[in-house]
């Protein structure tokens, strides 16, 4: 028997021991739910493993003893999920009749799509495209790339440096975006000896979304024959001569090469867990409040998943994101099964949320019930957090023309200092229901510095405010599941990301900058927009914003170039100096 198996059957041996549970929401039961859920048993809870199964199992046996009915007698929606890829046996690159081997001259980018191209090779130097007060740099100027495969060198002109006036723009994925812009059909990386001595090929390092083209690695030797055979110089003598010159050297190598990118998705099944309970009013039965939150984390961490220490492979326990959640989720249908509610409540808990909404957007596509008669969805996601001001955030307020009304109602009884977001979409699971056209709540204490670190442990969580915010929420579910009038709804925001409608102005902070400044200390806030996430995260008129993610932010050209590699719904720590302060700010997109 093996150790998982043991510890599923003892969990679920003492989960039946247990007395049935209180009706109210307590801090004793809070702790404890966290306590397994952000164990080191758990390592993580990362989609797919054993650990997740154990997870599942879990939850479901509490919704059943709650006294809920079980989504398909076990509680579970099991759906597959991409967690890895791996090179399949179709990679393969060719030119002059010459094939080269896969692994040892050439190795795909792990943001690569998977794909071929015959086509001629051009000469793009560094990929820079650079318009900046003191650098004017473009590589692609008098470059047709259109439909091409495009070699570029790695990092910056010279020795690797984090000093470099090119390091902002030196980011491999970065580069390759900048040519699938320019019409790119591939890249193809070379490591100049500045960047890697050794010439160490890439290797597939975890799940990273694709880029629309195939982009690979190649050696160095190999690039060198592929240049010397077409009568050119050597890649490193290229290398050397834009690094002496710090100017362009592009050009069309004459040369045509066919390449294919094969990378195989590496599948595993998780679930979301769903539990029924029944209306006690015939006439609104049909009808539902849907309480969810997402209980999967980053497992172990480290790279290819969105951990904010990359170098550590370490337990992510995810205390507050989202065992507080799932926590009050499990307190809160036991409440409402002795509230007896009029609309029948769906109590879900959403898997693979951490790699981008999967479970909530499996569960709507595939929902058991009709999504037309979900009244509300209420999504709590990191509720462990409160702190000394009692600031709640609040979004989707929007989404319905009582939300608002009800809220600060019930508010009377908790004066938590709310902060609200009209907006229905966010970067939770609540979205997946949004974009069905069902209002929406999106219920937080907010982001902090051990967000996605193996710091986020309960050791942090405030069980007591745990508690009060857990009941607020199932207060505020009651009402909503015992209105006799159909809730109403209202469109308040788009329906998707604002960044998967183009690459250019998706993201932003919500601030005004110095336009003026033309110096290299940073880039100052002239402006903050309340609610919007600079405000919400702290930063404030006349702060000046001097790194992003621990990346320098000299001026407004490399601010911007910063918020051209993030994604919404990460959260990022952006340093401000304010006075004679520099200060860590987090700050959720």
């Amino acid at each position: 028997m093996g150790n998982n198996t043991f510890f599923l059957i003892v969990t679920l041996v003492l989960i039946s021991c247990q007395p049935r549970f209180e009706k109210e929401i307590t801090v004793y039961e809070i702790e404890e739910h966290i306590s397994f859920l952000a164990s080191d048993e758990l390592k993580g809870r990362y989609p797919g493993t054993p650990e997740d199964e154990l997870l599942s199992a879990y939850i479901a046996s509490q919704f059943k003893q709650a006294g809920l009915l079980l989504h398909d007698k076990k509680g579970l929606q099991p759906f597959d999920i991409v967690t890895d890829i791996e090179s399949g046996p179709s990679n393969s690159f060719s030119f002059l009749e010459k094939g080269l081997e896969p692994g040892s001259d050439f190795s795909p980018f792990s943001f690569s799509a998977t794909g071929s191209a015959e086509a001629a090779v051009v000469f793009a130097g560094y990929g820079f495209q650079i318009d900046a007060p003191d650098i004017q740099w473009d590589d692609y100027a008098s470059l047709d790339v259109s439909g091409k495969w495009v070699m570029l060198l790695r990092g910056v002109p010279g020795k690797q440096d984090a000093t470099s006036p090119y390091i902002n723009y030196s980011e491999d994925r970065g580069k390759a975006l900048l040519a699938a812009d320019q019409g790119a059909a591939g890249v193809i990386f070379v490591s100049g000896t500045g960047f890697d001595e050794n010439d160490r090929l890439v290797e597939l390092k975890g799940k990273q979304h694709p880029l629309s083209i195939p982009v690979i690695h190649l050696s160095r030797s190999a690039a060198d024959d592929l240049f010397t055979t077409a009568g050119h110089d050597s890649i490193s003598a290229y290398d050397s001569r834009i690094s002496s010159d710090l100017k362009p050297a592009s050009f069309a190598s004459g040369l045509e090469v066919s390449i294919t990118v094969d990378l195989q998705p590496m599948t595993v099944e998780t679930a979301n867990t769903v539990a029924i309970l029944k209306g006690a009013d015939p006439s609104l039965r049909s009808e539902y409040v849907v309480m969810g939150a997402h209980h999967d984390h980053l497992g172990m961490g480290g790279p290819g998943t969105s951990s904010r220490q990359q170098d550590t492979i370490a337990v992510h326990y995810g205390a507050d994101d989202n065992a507080s959640g799932v926590a009050g989720i499990m307190e809160i249908s036991e409440y409402m099964v002795s509230r007896a509610p009029s609309r029948s409540m769906l109590f879900v808990t959403f898997g693979a949320e951490e790699m981008g909404l999967v479970g909530s957007r499996y569960f709507t596509e595939n929902s058991p019930i009709d999504l037309s008669m979900v009244q509300a969805m209420i999504n709590i996601d990191m509720v462990g957090r409160l702190n000394e001001d009692r600031q709640l955030q609040i979004g989707g307020i929007g989404t319905s023309p009582g939300f608002k009304t009800l809220i600060d109602s019930l508010n009377r009884s908790y004066d938590f200092n709310l902060k609200f977001s009209n907006e229905g979409y966010g970067p939770s699971d609540h979205a997946a229901f949004y974009a069905h056209d069902v209002p929406v709540l999106f219920i937080s204490t907010g982001a902090h510095t051990d967000y996605h670190t193996p710091a986020d442990h309960i050791s942090a969580i405030n069980l007591e405010g745990t508690r009060e915010v857990v009941k607020f929420v199932a207060e505020i579910a009651e009402a909503l599941a015992n209105e006799k009038e159909r809730i109403a709804y209202t469109e308040a925001g788009p329906k998707v990301s604002r960044s998967s409608r183009g690459r250019r102005g998706g993201i932003t902070l919500g601030l005004m900058p110095d336009m003026n400044y033309d110096g290299t200390e940073g880039m100052p806030v002239m402006f903050v927009t309340e609610g919007k996430p600079a405000a919400v995260g702290g930063i404030q008129k006349g702060d000046i914003i001097v790194a992003i993610e621990g990346k320098n932010v000299g001026n407004i050209y490399d601010y911007m170039s910063r918020l051209d590699q993030l994604k919404e719904g990460m959260s990022i720590v952006v340093t401000v100096k304010r006075g004679e302060d520099n200060l860590d700010l987090l700050v959720q997109l």
